[in-house]
């Protein structure tokens, strides 16, 4: 039980998930306050988003790969880097702190699979992914492995693309 408890409390911390999410068991649609994070999957069909410009897709897909590896590589610059100024689904500087903590506390691995951006805009893109975590606490060498669906919303500041939200979703087998 203490198991579950820290991977749920990291993943968490480790998502920024906000609260407005809404999840259904056949289908996965979430919302957030005002816009809709736009997908929805129905078993492991993932719809590429129409029309994103080639240069664009390659900058997004970028910025999602740059998330991943810096805070797998626990480099607190770049991450913070990744992250929007004036995001949406988290607080920056809680993140930031809770991002620390975790680094601190743990040696996470993110692995993710099957990216695609599922919904885009000139100042908004959805990159969703499967994921596969395994995080070991430093203290203890206790190891936990999670895997779930994942999007993350960037928008566009200063030309670059940033992450605003994190939505994420683990599945029920997780060990």
């Amino acid at each position: 039980m203490k198991k579950w408890f820290i991977l749920v409390l990291a993943l968490f911390m480790l998502t920024a998930c906000n609260n407005n999410e809404e999840v259904n068991n056949e289908n996965v649609t979430e919302s957030a306050s005002e816009n809709t994070v736009g997908f929805e999957v129905l078993g492991d069909k993932i719809e590429k988003a129409a029309d994103v410009p080639e240069k664009e897709e390659k900058q997004i897909i970028e910025a999602f790969n740059e998330y991943i590896a810096a805070f797998n590589e626990k480099d607190i610059n770049r991450y913070t880097k990744t992250l929007s100024k004036n995001p949406q689904g988290f607080e920056y500087e809680e993140d930031i702190e809770a991002a620390k903590t975790a680094f601190n506390q743990y040696n996470i691995k993110r692995t993710p699979s099957d990216i695609t951006i599922v919904k885009y805009s000139e100042e908004e893109a959805q990159v969703y992914a499967n994921l596969d975590i395994k995080m070991t606490e430093i203290k203890t060498n206790t190891e936990l492995t999670s895997s779930g669906r994942q999007v993350t919303v960037f928008v566009k500041e200063d030309g670059a693309w940033k992450v605003t939200s994190v939505y994420y979703i683990g599945n029920e087998s997780n060990s």
